[in-house]
């Protein structure tokens, strides 16, 4: 019975070490907007897949986050798109569609939410799976078929998505 109830506790105390990291790893916009934006997008692009293409959707965001052709925050890559002359988002003319496709950003099911966070903290603050996608800073669904898609290099498919490099 001793060791029953030591076992007990030895589990119980994984389980609320486990449990307060990951309590830790939720935020606000506020607190960490730019982990919150990388976990919109993580979100809304891929939180029916696997953990490997939602880590691969946010691989691409870093990627280009990194590469000269794109804007320098995690942010401002994911909010990339045309604007109207009031500076509005123009409606289906942004890089992710969700960001400009006229309906609410906010998400509604919280264990995907809460999921994509993670994702988005593991690899913005401690590196985890960076570079899943060997580079690549585009990718599509993979019942879709791009015009974009044969000037780039084909770096293989993950998941729900094909991803792609630039050929330089």
């Amino acid at each position: 019975m001793k060791n029953l109830v030591l076992a007990c506790a030895v589990i119980f105390a994984t389980f609320s070490s486990h449990a307060s990291e990951a309590r830790e790893m939720l935020f606000k916009a506020d607190e960490r907007p730019e982990t919150w934006c990388l976990a919109q997008n993580i979100y809304y692009e891929a939180r029916s897949s696997n953990l490997a293409d939602q880590a691969a959707v946010a691989d691409v965001v870093l990627n280009r986050v990194d590469d000269r052709r794109y804007p320098n925050t995690v942010c401002g890559v994911v909010r990339q798109g045309k604007k109207n002359t009031d500076g509005s988002m123009r409606r289906n003319m942004c890089q992710f569609s969700w960001y400009c496709d006229g309906k609410s950003d906010w998400p509604r099911d919280m264990d995907s939410w809460v999921n994509a966070q993670q994702i988005a903290y593991l690899m913005l603050h401690l590196n985890r799976y960076r570079g899943i996608t060997e580079g690549a800073t585009h990718y599509h669904a993979d019942y879709v078929n791009p015009s974009w898609a044969s000037s780039k290099q084909l770096v293989g498919t993950i998941g729900l998505h094909i991803y792609y490099r630039w050929i330089d």
